[in-house]
C-alpha cells in the first residue's frame, strides 16, 4: 500500500474534480494547488524560460521563486503553487514572459 500525505494524516478531502492542462483533463482534490495537481498527474514542467526556452515547474512551492508560472484561465504569470485547483480551471504552459499571444 502506498503511503501518501493524505493517508498519513487520515485526511478526507472530499470528491475529486478536474482541471484542464494543455487540453487534457487532470484530476484535482479540494484544497489542492494547481502545482500539486500537476505533480500528482506526472507533469513536472509547465513554463519555459524567456531566453533559452528551458522547462520549469514548481521549485520552492511557496510562491517565492516564480518557476511555477503558468497561464490560468487566460491570465499569464500565475503562481501555480499558490493557486487552488478550482473545478474547471484551464491551465496552459507559459512560454517566456506569457505575453506572446496577447500582443503586448
Amino acid at each position: 500500500m502506498a503511503r501518501t500525505p493524505a493517508a498519513l494524516v487520515a485526511a478526507d478531502p472530499g470528491p475529486a474534480h478536474s482541471i484542464e492542462f494543455d487540453g487534457r483533463r487532470v484530476p484535482a482534490l479540494p484544497g489542492q494547488t494547481i502545482a500539486a495537481a500537476l505533480w500528482a498527474a506526472g507533469v513536472v514542467a509547465w513554463r519555459t524560460t524567456r531566453v533559452a526556452g528551458r522547462p520549469r515547474g514548481a521549485f520552492c512551492g511557496i510562491g517565492v521563486c516564480f518557476d511555477c508560472l503558468a497561464t490560468v484561465n487566460g491570465l499569464p504569470n500565475q503562481r501555480t503553487c499558490l493557486l487552488l485547483a478550482e473545478p474547471g480551471a484551464v491551465v496552459t504552459t507559459q512560454e517566456g514572459d506569457g505575453h506572446a499571444d496577447l500582443g503586448v
